[in-house]
């Protein structure tokens, strides 16, 4: 069994299909955790690997970074911003901007006004943008993730960008991390950096019929027929 953690935003779904493809016989669970919370289930021992949101804490731990996100700004549809094709840092000096506890994005200074509150999480944040008790700044995948008929988003592309990545502990490279670190950076299953694939077993031999002694001059009798000889005298 192979244990995957992932935090919100991240589909794995792919990967697990790779994975079910190229090694049926190890069965690959997925957890979802909060993004504060892969690092810990790592050291933990919860899983094997897991999809992270940086920054974190390395200590004790190898990391890959992966992929860089955009930042977005989620506004009520009938919001000014919603008419703009993009948004400036600038544009939301006057405007209160939540910052939700689980935000994973790093600000050298928080931009706009500072919200009445600070929510415990994205999604409870999501409701107060709803309610029109602010606006959010989120990475484009967790405001696809919350998205509600009500809601839309704008890029900010002057605001820092959070990057996700794969975590697991150092000391616990095992074959099967290997195998997934492949299967996540696109290599084939032949790949001299994965691990060589069993060979299929061998089919037995057939058995060949024997063939006549070679130099005999003699010919097989069907049954029935007698062989020409002399007569006796």
């Amino acid at each position: 069994m192979f244990r995957l953690a992932y935090v919100p935003g991240v589909t794995p779904a792919k990967w697990v299909d790779i994975w079910t493809e190229r090694i049926p016989g190890v069965p690959i669970v997925l957890v979802a955790v909060p993004a504060a919370e892969g690092v810990p289930l790592l050291r933990d021992g919860g899983a094997d690997a897991a999809f992270v949101r940086l920054p974190v804490d390395r200590d004790g731990l190898s990391v890959i970074p992966l992929w860089v996100e955009n930042t977005v700004v989620v506004v009520p549809k009938d919001h000014a911003m919603a008419a703009a094709d993009e948004v400036a840092v600038a544009d939301l000096a006057d405007h209160e901007v939540l910052h939700p506890l689980d935000d994973t994005i790093e600000w050298p200074t928080r931009p706009g006004l500072p919200a009445f509150t600070r929510p415990a999480t994205t999604a409870d944040a999501v409701g107060l943008v709803a309610a029109g008790t602010g606006i959010l700044l989120v990475p484009q995948s967790l405001a696809r993730l919350h998205h509600r008929r009500d809601l839309t988003y704008r890029p900010v592309p002057d605001a820092p960008q959070s990057q996700v990545a794969l975590a697991w502990p150092a000391n616990a490279t095992t074959d099967l991390v290997e195998d997934f670190i492949g299967i996540v950076r696109g290599r084939t299953v032949n790949s001299s950096r994965g691990r060589t694939p069993a060979s299929p077993p061998k089919k037995p031999a057939q058995r060949q019929a024997p063939k006549p002694a070679q130099g005999s001059g003699r010919r097989a009798v069907p049954a029935g027929r007698r062989r020409k000889g002399k007569r006796p005298r």
